[in-house]
């Protein structure tokens, strides 16, 4: 680590499209200039200048003299598959005391296997600074810089050269870890340029003075050519859009004899029931019917969405944590590249791939997304419950969003060694997620699965394994 190559950022002032263009990082002892860069706004001649600027730069890239890419949108998420892979990636990078790391584009190259170890360690410490981050969003942090890492360079990593102008180009940046992930290339040798037409990053952002920005005009809402094809008529094909609308999934049939999970129709076996214990006196006031369904401003619906961005169902989440943090079940949370979610009275659909903690057997999952969130009390256990307690269950049945209905608890199951409560309350596929409250309105478990061709028997995963697995979030 001791020769490892150091880089100076921003050591001459850019001014202009055409200035990042032609300007070239010097090195000295080892130490080599990078530029980090942010174009703001948009004028009459913004278009016609990218363009010209990737018709020039496929040009010296053809002729060996630079290493170029622009890209209109970093990916949102990867496939479950694709996560096991690289909590392996991560692992590896933690027994090697964040040194070096491997990634499935990464071939025997020692020294850029550690420049990329200690940048991702430089841009983790950034990420700390002003949060509390768990050992759970570390993984999932340096998870994704790892495979945006593959994504973007996946093609041009075997060209790499220390001593190579590598030139990347990002459009409206918005969120922290993408513009992070931007630092981490300039910690590989990488200049980088942010075309932020709509929007500048924030102010915290900012304040880390990790970039230059250059005024070009007023903030507008343009579409960039794609640099795959050449006309510029062809409008942004954006691999992961910002859906609006959340389509009503068409609810599927299945036989009498199996238990389904709402969202994506497992099948599961029922083991015989546990016992309950006999309630203490209760002291509290109960709230009314009306009175409970208010707190349906704190369960969201949850879209989940491919690849492509097409949605392929729908599911239910409650709000646990006022950061952003949104308990589900992990059979919702697992078949999505990333997911929409909707709050009532709120007309924005925030999309997010921030799947922070999954559990396959308790079927949790922590979702995160950037807004400020009112969570549900998760009921403490204080007392027992018991069969014929009145409950309500509050979800998105069928696309419904934030559907109430009320019940009893029916029975306590044991399936594959987890807790499950049995209730009334009618639910459907889509309400998985969803929150099952006693009358005091607090979380006594989440809607996870049901029988098709049944009345009213379905089932939620209960207070007691949520406790465990949501700590740290709430």
């Amino acid at each position: 680590m001791e020769n490892l190559m150091r880089f100076r950022h921003n050591a001459m002032e850019v001014t202009s499209l055409s200035a990042f263009e032609g300007i070239r990082g010097g090195m000295n002892q080892n130490c080599k200039d990078v530029y980090f860069v942010r174009l703001l706004g948009v004028d009459d001649l913004l278009i016609s200048d990218v363009e010209k600027m990737d018709k020039d730069m496929k040009e010296r890239m053809n002729s060996g003299h630079v290493i170029y890419r622009r890209m209109l949108k970093l990916p949102l998420g990867c496939s479950p598959d694709e996560i096991i892979e690289y909590e392996g990636f991560y692992r590896t990078w933690l027994e090697r005391n964040k040194e070096y790391v491997s990634t499935k584009v990464l071939a025997d190259d020692m020294e850029y296997a550690a420049l990329l170890g200690s940048g991702l360690k430089r841009v983790l410490d950034i990420y700390a600074e002003s949060k509390t981050v768990s050992v759970s969003m570390e993984k999932n942090f340096i998870i994704k810089m790892l495979y945006w890492h593959d994504f973007l360079l996946k093609d041009l990593i075997k060209q790499w050269n220390p001593k190579q102008s590598v030139k990347i180009v990002l459009s409206n940046i918005e969120k922290k870890q993408e513009y992070l992930f931007a630092c981490l290339l300039t910690c590989l040798g990488c200049d980088i340029l942010l075309l932020q037409s709509e929007r500048d990053i924030s102010k915290e952002e900012e304040a880390l003075g990790l970039s230059q920005k250059v005024i070009r005009g007023s903030f507008a809402k343009i579409n960039f050519p794609d640099p795959e094809k050449k006309s510029v008529s062809e409008k942004n094909p954006a691999s992961a859009p910002n859906p609006v609308s959340i389509a009503r999934p068409v609810k599927a049939k299945k036989p009498a004899s199996t238990i389904r999970s709402e969202a994506a129709g497992e099948a599961v076996s029922i083991a015989r029931p546990v016992k309950a214990k006999r309630p203490s006196s209760e002291k509290e006031q109960e709230k009314s019917f009306e009175q409970l369904a208010l707190l349906a401003s704190s369960v969201v619906m949850i879209g989940i969405h491919d690849r492509k961005g097409d949605m392929i169902g729908t599911g239910s989440g409650i709000m646990i944590g006022r950061d952003g943090y949104i308990l589900t079940n992990n059979h919702v949370a697992s078949g999505g590249s990333f997911y929409s979610v909707r709050i009532e009275e709120d007309e924005t659909v925030y999309s997010t791939d921030e799947l922070i903690k999954y559990h396959p057997v308790l079927d949790l999952a922590v979702l995160r997304i950037e807004r400020r969130l009112t969570p549900l009390p998760i009921y403490s256990g204080k007392k027992n419950l018991v069969r014929g307690q009145k409950v309500v269950a509050i979800g998105s049945p069928l696309g419904l969003f934030n559907s109430v209905s009320d019940g009893i608890i029916s029975g306590f199951r044991k399936i594959d060694g987890v807790d499950m409560i049995q209730f009334t309350a009618p639910t459907s596929h889509g309400s998985s997620g969803g929150a099952l409250l006693n009358m005091y309105g607090e979380v006594i478990g989440i809607s996870t699965a049901g029988f098709d061709n049944a009345q009213n028997i379905n089932l939620a995963v209960g207070y007691e394994s949520i406790h465990p697995f949501i700590k740290g979030f709430t």
